[in-house]
């Protein structure tokens, strides 16, 4: 059974910058979009149920409007949707079991702050069995447009063609499930795959004798060796993919917001937990680059 792309829809702007970039993906995997519109029922008010009964109608209409759009963009694509009753967090987590990955979108939310990843998203990013990606989008500027006002205009990319695929690798626990997802995302997209290790060297080695003698030479160099030597199966996986490594000193997250700049797609892991576990989370890094990089951000569990 052929799992689709699916995308989180909701009627907002940055739903709608989510919901193009995952036709998109489809298209270039060759996969079925499946759109996802979660609504919470609430208990109508006896007072106003008129207003209730309105949201309603408005919800179910929500994935049947971005359908429509972007049918009118993507006529080769196949796309279905559903609208489904329960907690947003639930019914995309859900989602998420059925599908290659699950699209989200989060807004700006000021130069300084970087972007607003909502509750429900870190939810869903912290909990969800396929990797997440996170697009930035135009934070909502008033309601939805109904469905009978004209079509407004889809995020048109920006990306240039040859702009790579960035991965962030911890050799400390390197997965090939987030490996494979990398290599599979520049592999479809004819893109260069830029990968980033950032590492720290032990307190001896900066401290010590040792750190006149290597310190950002032949450690440097025993580091990148050792990541390509983790490459390696992969990169004769996939040959048509050019890579380069970096393998630097200091901390990950500023490496690669740095790479990650003008990037196609930053991928970056987060390690699996118990089901149980009272509250999510999704580590320090991985937080970091979700609020702060401009680029898609695929977020891959693993472990």
């Amino acid at each position: 059974m052929t799992r689709p792309v699916a995308v989180g829809v909701d009627g907002s702007p940055a739903a709608l910058a989510a919901a193009d970039w995952g036709a998109r993906e489809a298209l270039l995997r060759g996969l079925p979009l499946w759109l996802v519109h979660a609504w919470e029922w609430q208990p109508s008010s006896p007072a106003a149920p008129a207003e209730a009964d309105a949201a309603r109608r408005w919800s179910e209409g929500v994935p049947l409007e971005v359908t429509d759009r972007l049918r009118r963009r993507y006529p080769d694509l196949d796309i279905s949707a559903d609208h489904v009753v329960g907690l947003p967090r639930d019914v995309l987590c859900q989602a998420a079991e059925d599908a290659e990955v699950l699209v989200l979108g989060t807004v700006e939310a000021g130069r300084i702050a970087g972007f607003l990843l909502g509750s429900v998203a870190m939810s869903v990013v912290a909990r969800a069995e396929a990797p997440v990606v996170v697009v930035r989008g135009p934070a909502s500027t008033g309601p939805p447009a109904p469905a009978s006002e004209p079509d407004p205009a889809l995020p048109v990319p920006t990306v240039h063609a040859t702009a790579p695929v960035v991965l962030g690798l911890d050799l400390g626990r390197p997965c090939d499930e987030v490996i494979r997802f990398a290599f599979e995302s520049a592999a479809v997209r004819t893109a260069p795959l830029a990968v980033v290790h950032g590492w720290n060297p032990p307190p001896y080695y900066v401290y010590g004798l040792g750190a006149a003698l290597t310190f950002g030479t032949d450690l440097s160099a025993k580091e990148r060796k050792s990541v390509y030597r983790v490459l390696q199966p992969w990169q004769e996986r996939f040959p048509s993919v050019e890579v380069s490594v970096q393998a630097v000193i200091g901390e990950p997250a500023r490496h690669l917001l740095d790479a990650a700049a003008d990037a196609a797609l930053v991928v970056i892991g987060r390690h699996r937990r118990p089901a149980l576990a009272a509250l999510p989370h999704i580590g320090h890094v991985t937080h970091a680059v979700l609020h702060h990089c401009p680029s898609p951000v695929a977020v891959v569990p693993h472990g």
